[in-house]
Protein backbone atom coordinates (compact mmCIF):
# COMPACT_ATOMS: atom_id res chain seq x y z
CA UNK A 1 0.00 0.00 0.00
CA UNK A 2 1.00 3.72 -0.69
CA UNK A 3 0.74 5.96 1.89
CA UNK A 4 -1.65 8.96 0.35
CA UNK A 5 -0.01 12.24 0.57
CA UNK A 6 -2.81 13.82 2.78
CA UNK A 7 -2.62 11.51 5.02
CA UNK A 8 0.32 13.83 6.03
CA UNK A 9 -1.22 17.54 5.36
CA UNK A 10 -3.94 19.40 7.15
CA UNK A 11 -7.05 18.17 6.27
CA UNK A 12 -8.20 19.34 3.57
CA UNK A 13 -10.90 18.59 0.97
CA UNK A 14 -10.21 15.07 0.93
CA UNK A 15 -9.98 14.36 3.91
CA UNK A 16 -13.52 15.90 4.84
CA UNK A 17 -15.31 14.31 2.07
CA UNK A 18 -13.95 10.97 3.59
CA UNK A 19 -14.43 11.67 7.06
CA UNK A 20 -17.75 9.55 7.23
CA UNK A 21 -15.59 6.52 5.99
CA UNK A 22 -13.52 6.99 8.66
CA UNK A 23 -16.14 7.69 11.65
CA UNK A 24 -17.89 4.05 11.05
CA UNK A 25 -14.27 2.36 10.85
CA UNK A 26 -13.82 3.85 14.25
CA UNK A 27 -17.20 3.10 15.39
CA UNK A 28 -16.63 -0.76 14.25
CA UNK A 29 -13.32 -1.24 15.75
CA UNK A 30 -14.74 0.39 19.47
CA UNK A 31 -17.90 -1.70 19.27
CA UNK A 32 -15.54 -4.96 19.03
CA UNK A 33 -13.52 -4.20 21.59
CA UNK A 34 -16.96 -4.14 23.71
CA UNK A 35 -17.88 -7.41 22.79
CA UNK A 36 -14.99 -9.38 22.74
CA UNK A 37 -13.09 -10.49 26.36
CA UNK A 38 -9.52 -10.72 25.71
CA UNK A 39 -7.93 -14.19 25.72
CA UNK A 40 -5.27 -15.01 28.26
CA UNK A 41 -2.63 -18.07 27.30
CA UNK A 42 -1.21 -18.24 30.35
CA UNK A 43 2.15 -16.31 29.73
CA UNK A 44 3.35 -12.98 29.40
CA UNK A 45 2.31 -10.93 26.20
CA UNK A 46 4.06 -7.66 25.09
CA UNK A 47 2.53 -5.78 22.68
CA UNK A 48 4.10 -3.94 19.73
CA UNK A 49 1.92 -1.64 17.79
CA UNK A 50 1.20 1.83 17.07
CA UNK A 51 -1.97 4.39 15.87
CA UNK A 52 -1.68 4.45 12.44
CA UNK A 53 -2.09 2.46 9.32
CA UNK A 54 1.09 2.24 7.28
CA UNK A 55 5.13 1.35 9.14
CA UNK A 56 6.50 3.38 12.50
CA UNK A 57 9.13 1.12 13.36
CA UNK A 58 7.46 -1.93 14.96
CA UNK A 59 9.31 -4.71 14.00
CA UNK A 60 12.62 -3.19 14.93
CA UNK A 61 11.37 -2.34 18.86
CA UNK A 62 9.60 -5.40 18.90
CA UNK A 63 12.80 -7.46 17.85
CA UNK A 64 14.51 -4.88 20.67
CA UNK A 65 12.11 -6.03 23.37
CA UNK A 66 13.05 -9.67 22.45
CA UNK A 67 16.62 -9.13 22.93
CA UNK A 68 16.07 -7.32 26.36
CA UNK A 69 13.71 -10.40 27.88
CA UNK A 70 16.25 -12.89 26.06
CA UNK A 71 18.95 -11.41 27.75
CA UNK A 72 17.71 -11.54 31.46
CA UNK A 73 19.68 -13.93 33.54
CA UNK A 74 18.36 -17.46 33.99
CA UNK A 75 15.82 -18.08 34.68
CA UNK A 76 15.29 -16.27 31.99
CA UNK A 77 11.52 -16.41 29.42
CA UNK A 78 11.84 -18.43 25.92
CA UNK A 79 10.73 -15.80 23.53
CA UNK A 80 8.76 -16.39 21.02
CA UNK A 81 7.29 -13.68 18.33
CA UNK A 82 3.84 -13.90 16.88
CA UNK A 83 2.72 -11.93 14.10
CA UNK A 84 -0.16 -11.71 11.72
CA UNK A 85 2.35 -12.26 8.26
CA UNK A 86 1.00 -9.03 6.84
CA UNK A 87 1.45 -9.40 2.74
CA UNK A 88 2.18 -13.40 3.02
CA UNK A 89 -0.31 -15.62 1.98
CA UNK A 90 -0.31 -18.08 4.89
CA UNK A 91 -2.92 -17.52 7.50
CA UNK A 92 -1.34 -19.77 9.93
CA UNK A 93 -0.66 -20.80 12.87
CA UNK A 94 2.82 -21.94 11.69
CA UNK A 95 6.25 -21.73 13.01
CA UNK A 96 8.64 -19.46 10.13
CA UNK A 97 11.03 -21.42 8.39
CA UNK A 98 13.55 -19.16 6.17
CA UNK A 99 14.60 -22.42 4.45
CA UNK A 100 11.20 -23.53 3.40
CA UNK A 101 8.68 -20.02 3.40
CA UNK A 102 9.49 -16.77 1.60
CA UNK A 103 8.08 -12.79 1.52
CA UNK A 104 5.34 -14.21 -0.48
CA UNK A 105 4.11 -17.23 2.27
CA UNK A 106 4.72 -15.16 5.41
CA UNK A 107 5.63 -11.59 4.87
CA UNK A 108 8.97 -9.75 5.20
CA UNK A 109 8.61 -8.75 8.76
CA UNK A 110 7.84 -12.33 10.15
CA UNK A 111 11.43 -13.64 8.12
CA UNK A 112 13.37 -10.70 10.22
CA UNK A 113 11.63 -11.84 13.67
CA UNK A 114 12.54 -15.55 13.21
CA UNK A 115 16.34 -14.76 12.23
CA UNK A 116 16.19 -13.05 16.03
CA UNK A 117 13.64 -16.11 17.74
CA UNK A 118 11.33 -18.73 16.75
CA UNK A 119 8.14 -17.30 15.13
CA UNK A 120 4.55 -17.95 14.77
CA UNK A 121 2.33 -16.21 12.14
CA UNK A 122 -1.13 -16.44 12.63
CA UNK A 123 -4.05 -14.45 11.33
CA UNK A 124 -5.95 -15.30 14.68
CA UNK A 125 -3.23 -14.43 17.17
CA UNK A 126 -5.04 -16.52 19.67
CA UNK A 127 -4.54 -19.18 18.09
CA UNK A 128 -0.81 -18.18 17.11
CA UNK A 129 0.29 -17.41 20.68
CA UNK A 130 -1.53 -20.96 21.65
CA UNK A 131 1.12 -22.78 19.42
CA UNK A 132 4.03 -20.40 20.80
CA UNK A 133 2.89 -21.93 24.16
CA UNK A 134 2.67 -25.43 22.98
CA UNK A 135 6.24 -25.06 21.51
CA UNK A 136 7.62 -24.27 24.68
CA UNK A 137 7.48 -20.00 24.69
CA UNK A 138 7.51 -18.91 28.47
CA UNK A 139 6.93 -14.85 27.30
CA UNK A 140 5.43 -13.81 23.97
CA UNK A 141 6.64 -10.51 21.97
CA UNK A 142 2.98 -9.90 19.99
CA UNK A 143 4.62 -7.69 16.76
CA UNK A 144 1.42 -5.60 15.91
CA UNK A 145 -2.32 -6.41 17.31
CA UNK A 146 -3.00 -3.54 19.03
CA UNK A 147 -5.93 -2.83 17.59
CA UNK A 148 -6.93 -6.31 18.32
CA UNK A 149 -8.68 -7.55 21.46
CA UNK A 150 -8.80 -11.12 20.73
CA UNK A 151 -5.42 -11.17 22.82
CA UNK A 152 -5.05 -10.14 26.49
CA UNK A 153 -1.83 -8.31 26.54
CA UNK A 154 0.29 -7.79 29.71
CA UNK A 155 2.46 -5.03 28.42
CA UNK A 156 1.33 -2.74 25.41
CA UNK A 157 3.87 -0.37 23.49
CA UNK A 158 2.67 2.32 21.09
CA UNK A 159 5.29 3.67 18.37
CA UNK A 160 4.86 6.56 16.95
CA UNK A 161 7.41 7.75 14.30
CA UNK A 162 8.66 10.97 15.45
CA UNK A 163 8.89 11.89 12.06
CA UNK A 164 5.84 11.35 11.27
CA UNK A 165 3.52 11.84 14.16
CA UNK A 166 -0.17 11.07 13.34
CA UNK A 167 -0.78 12.64 10.67
CA UNK A 168 -4.00 14.72 9.95
CA UNK A 169 -5.65 13.58 12.76
CA UNK A 170 -8.25 11.58 11.02
CA UNK A 171 -9.07 8.17 11.29
CA UNK A 172 -8.93 5.73 7.99
CA UNK A 173 -9.80 6.13 5.24
CA UNK A 174 -9.79 9.58 5.53
CA UNK A 175 -6.07 9.80 7.49
CA UNK A 176 -3.83 7.42 8.85
CA UNK A 177 -5.14 6.71 12.54
CA UNK A 178 -6.53 3.34 13.49
CA UNK A 179 -8.91 4.70 16.08
CA UNK A 180 -8.55 7.78 17.78
CA UNK A 181 -5.69 8.75 19.60
CA UNK A 182 -6.89 9.06 23.34
CA UNK A 183 -8.49 6.05 22.79
CA UNK A 184 -5.39 4.20 21.93
CA UNK A 185 -3.37 5.68 24.58
CA UNK A 186 -5.68 4.87 27.42
CA UNK A 187 -4.79 0.91 26.37
CA UNK A 188 -0.88 1.72 26.20
CA UNK A 189 1.58 0.97 28.93
CA UNK A 190 4.05 3.77 27.28
CA UNK A 191 4.55 5.25 23.86
CA UNK A 192 7.77 5.02 21.97
CA UNK A 193 9.29 7.48 19.71
CA UNK A 194 11.57 6.69 17.28
CA UNK A 195 13.72 9.30 16.08
CA UNK A 196 13.28 13.12 16.07
CA UNK A 197 10.38 14.38 17.67
CA UNK A 198 9.85 17.19 14.94
CA UNK A 199 5.59 16.55 15.60
CA UNK A 200 5.49 17.50 18.74
CA UNK A 201 4.54 13.69 19.83
CA UNK A 202 5.98 14.01 23.56
CA UNK A 203 4.18 17.17 24.43
CA UNK A 204 0.78 15.60 23.06
CA UNK A 205 0.98 12.43 25.10
CA UNK A 206 3.00 13.92 28.14
CA UNK A 207 0.80 12.93 31.43
CA UNK A 208 -0.74 10.40 29.85
CA UNK A 209 1.56 7.74 29.20
CA UNK A 210 5.01 7.36 30.02
CA UNK A 211 6.98 8.27 27.32
CA UNK A 212 10.45 6.43 25.75
CA UNK A 213 12.70 7.49 23.08
CA UNK A 214 14.55 5.53 20.54
CA UNK A 215 16.12 5.69 17.43
CA UNK A 216 17.55 3.61 14.61
CA UNK A 217 21.17 3.24 14.66
CA UNK A 218 22.58 1.26 11.14
CA UNK A 219 25.01 -1.56 11.74
CA UNK A 220 29.10 -0.97 11.66
CA UNK A 221 28.83 -2.58 8.15
CA UNK A 222 27.01 0.50 6.95
CA UNK A 223 30.13 2.77 7.94
CA UNK A 224 31.33 1.73 4.57
CA UNK A 225 29.00 3.23 2.39
CA UNK A 226 30.99 6.97 3.37
CA UNK A 227 31.71 8.16 0.30
CA UNK A 228 30.58 5.23 -1.97
CA UNK A 229 28.01 6.34 -5.06
CA UNK A 230 24.82 4.40 -4.43
CA UNK A 231 21.09 3.28 -6.17
CA UNK A 232 19.30 3.20 -3.42
CA UNK A 233 15.12 1.26 -2.89
CA UNK A 234 13.27 0.85 -0.36
CA UNK A 235 9.62 -0.36 -0.07
CA UNK A 236 8.57 1.30 3.29
CA UNK A 237 5.75 4.02 4.21
CA UNK A 238 8.31 6.46 4.61
CA UNK A 239 11.08 5.61 1.88
CA UNK A 240 12.42 9.06 2.61
CA UNK A 241 13.47 7.81 6.06
CA UNK A 242 15.67 5.57 4.70
CA UNK A 243 17.16 7.57 2.22
CA UNK A 244 18.17 10.13 4.69
CA UNK A 245 20.10 7.21 6.52
CA UNK A 246 21.84 6.69 3.17
CA UNK A 247 22.83 10.44 3.58
CA UNK A 248 23.70 10.76 7.26
CA UNK A 249 26.05 7.48 6.60
CA UNK A 250 28.02 10.00 3.56
CA UNK A 251 26.60 8.26 0.28
CA UNK A 252 26.27 9.52 -2.25
CA UNK A 253 22.55 8.56 -3.76
CA UNK A 254 22.77 9.34 -7.57
CA UNK A 255 18.99 7.55 -7.76
CA UNK A 256 16.56 7.16 -5.10
CA UNK A 257 13.79 4.93 -6.01
CA UNK A 258 10.57 4.68 -3.62
CA UNK A 259 8.36 1.63 -3.90
CA UNK A 260 5.15 1.23 -1.79
CA UNK A 261 5.61 -0.17 1.65
CA UNK A 262 5.96 -4.52 1.64
CA UNK A 263 6.06 -4.24 -2.24
CA UNK A 264 6.66 -7.29 -3.89
CA UNK A 265 9.65 -7.06 -6.10
CA UNK A 266 9.28 -8.07 -10.03
CA UNK A 267 12.35 -9.13 -11.98
CA UNK A 268 11.68 -6.28 -14.77
CA UNK A 269 11.88 -4.02 -11.69
CA UNK A 270 15.16 -5.10 -10.60
CA UNK A 271 16.23 -5.26 -13.65
CA UNK A 272 16.38 -1.59 -14.02
CA UNK A 273 17.42 -0.79 -11.04
CA UNK A 274 20.75 -2.73 -12.05
CA UNK A 275 20.87 -1.17 -15.00
CA UNK A 276 20.58 2.27 -13.24
CA UNK A 277 23.50 1.16 -10.95
CA UNK A 278 25.71 -0.15 -13.90
CA UNK A 279 25.12 2.79 -15.77
CA UNK A 280 26.09 5.18 -12.66
CA UNK A 281 29.06 3.36 -12.06
CA UNK A 282 27.46 2.79 -8.74
CA UNK A 283 25.84 -0.11 -5.86
CA UNK A 284 22.31 -1.29 -5.08
CA UNK A 285 21.21 -0.36 -1.74
CA UNK A 286 18.37 -1.25 0.46
CA UNK A 287 17.14 -2.02 3.75
CA UNK A 288 16.63 -5.75 5.36
CA UNK A 289 12.79 -5.43 4.70
CA UNK A 290 13.36 -5.38 1.42
CA UNK A 291 16.49 -7.38 0.94
CA UNK A 292 14.21 -10.62 2.02
CA UNK A 293 11.78 -9.70 -0.95
CA UNK A 294 14.07 -10.28 -2.87
CA UNK A 295 14.86 -13.42 -5.06
CA UNK A 296 17.53 -15.39 -2.83
CA UNK A 297 20.11 -15.35 -6.16
CA UNK A 298 19.80 -11.85 -5.73
CA UNK A 299 20.65 -10.42 -2.63
CA UNK A 300 23.99 -10.98 -2.60
CA UNK A 301 24.32 -8.42 -5.46
CA UNK A 302 22.60 -5.54 -3.66
CA UNK A 303 24.12 -4.57 0.24
CA UNK A 304 21.48 -4.35 2.45
CA UNK A 305 21.73 -1.85 5.48
CA UNK A 306 20.44 -3.38 8.89
CA UNK A 307 19.01 -1.40 11.61
CA UNK A 308 18.98 -1.88 15.65
CA UNK A 309 17.06 0.10 17.94
CA UNK A 310 18.39 2.68 20.83
CA UNK A 311 17.03 3.36 23.25
CA UNK A 312 17.68 6.97 25.13
CA UNK A 313 17.79 5.51 29.02
CA UNK A 314 17.28 1.78 28.71
CA UNK A 315 16.42 2.42 32.63
CA UNK A 316 12.77 3.85 31.42
CA UNK A 317 12.08 0.83 29.30
CA UNK A 318 13.22 -1.54 31.91
CA UNK A 319 10.84 -0.26 34.00
CA UNK A 320 7.68 -0.08 31.70
CA UNK A 321 8.54 -3.75 31.00
CA UNK A 322 8.85 -4.51 35.20
CA UNK A 323 5.64 -6.01 35.68
CA UNK A 324 5.78 -8.15 32.12
CA UNK A 325 9.40 -9.20 33.35
CA UNK A 326 8.55 -10.58 36.66
CA UNK A 327 5.69 -12.47 35.33
CA UNK A 328 7.88 -14.40 32.91
CA UNK A 329 10.58 -14.98 34.99
CA UNK A 330 8.34 -16.85 37.17
CA UNK A 331 6.58 -18.54 34.28
CA UNK A 332 10.34 -20.08 33.14
CA UNK A 333 10.88 -20.52 36.44
CA UNK A 334 7.89 -23.43 37.27
CA UNK A 335 8.60 -24.34 33.86
CA UNK A 336 12.37 -25.55 34.59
Amino acid sequence: MKTPGFWYRPAGATARLLAPAGWLYGAAGWLRGRVTTPVRVGIPVACVGNLVAGGAGKTPVALALGAVMAGLPSPGPTVHFVTRGYGGRLRGPLAVDASVHDAAAVGDEALLLAEAAPTWVSADRVAGARAAVAAGASAIVLDDGFQNPCLHKDVSLVVVDGGAGTGNGCLVPAGPLREPVGRGLARADAVVILGEDRMGVEAKVAGRRPVLHARLVPDATACELDGRRVVAFAGLARPAKFFGTLEELGAVIVEAVPFPDHHPFQPIELSRLAGLAERHGAELVTTAKDAVRLPPELRALVRTVRVAVAWRDPGALERVLAPLVRKAKSTAGHGA
